[in-house]
């Protein structure tokens, strides 16, 4: 188990990966796309760092409807579904009530896209180093669920970075992405993406926007 906490916001956590992300020899242009809430400002000094544009890829969990704390996978806004294969054969719902479970979640990815791009198309990722980040990996299909759906669009490479996971959940994510970054590694027990951080406060729509629009300022006028 983890000390009471490891990094004291998830600001320093950015801070920290940003420096492993600099070691790596990175061609090409980057882009960095956190998944909100709590990537964000986790993103925000990688993507200073690089001089890459800091945009939101909205995965989200499917949860099992009795039990809606827990998910059975997780679903991307075009419809990209990574299902928890050793979960789902226990649960007995049949692939058309998933999907509609799925449905539901887009709805709600729908309303956070707008929120958090307003009318602002998607970033193009053809060609690009995409990086993914989260203030933490859980079971690590809403971070698989990004990755493909990153793919779809071309991308040179796409990797992960994230201040903290269980070895298992890396594991997992591993093999869909081209590079994996982690600071600290769980080995066994129970895994909270709170236990890490000294402060982790619940964030707002308006600090995401904050934090998107502070890159997008700070890189005015900087190449895309």
């Amino acid at each position: 188990m983890p000390p009471s906490w490891l990094f004291e916001t998830r600001e320093e956590a950015g801070r920290q990966l940003a420096e492993e992300v600099m070691r790596l020899e990175i061609r090409g242009p980057a882009l960095v796309l956190a998944i909100p809430r709590g990537g964000v400002p986790v993103g925000v000094p990688i993507a200073l760092a690089l001089g890459a544009p800091l945009d939101v890829i909205i995965p989200r969990k499917i949860p099992i409807p009795w039990d809606p704390e827990a998910g059975l996978g997780a679903v991307t806004a075009e419809g990209t579904i990574v299902l928890n294969e050793e979960l789902v054969p226990l649960l007995g719902l049949s692939r058309a009530e998933i999907e509609r479970l799925a449905r539901e979640v887009q709805a709600e990815i729908q309303r956070r896209t707008t929120v958090y791009r307003g009318d602002r198309p998607p970033p193009d990722v053809a060609g690009k180093v995409v990086l993914l980040t989260d203030d933490g990996l859980a079971s690590g299909l809403t971070m698989i669920a990004a990755i493909r759906s990153v793919r779809r669009g071309g991308p040179s490479q796409v990797m992960v970075a994230v201040p903290a996971a269980p070895r298992s959940s890396l594991a997992r994510v591993a093999p869909e992405a081209d590079e994996v970054i982690c600071l600290v590694e769980q080995e066994r027990g129970p895994f909270a993406v709170a236990s890490f951080y000294r402060w982790f406060p619940e964030l707002t729509d308006e600090e995401v926007l904050r934090d998107l629009a502070l890159v997008r300022k700070i890189r005015q006028g900087a190449p895309a």
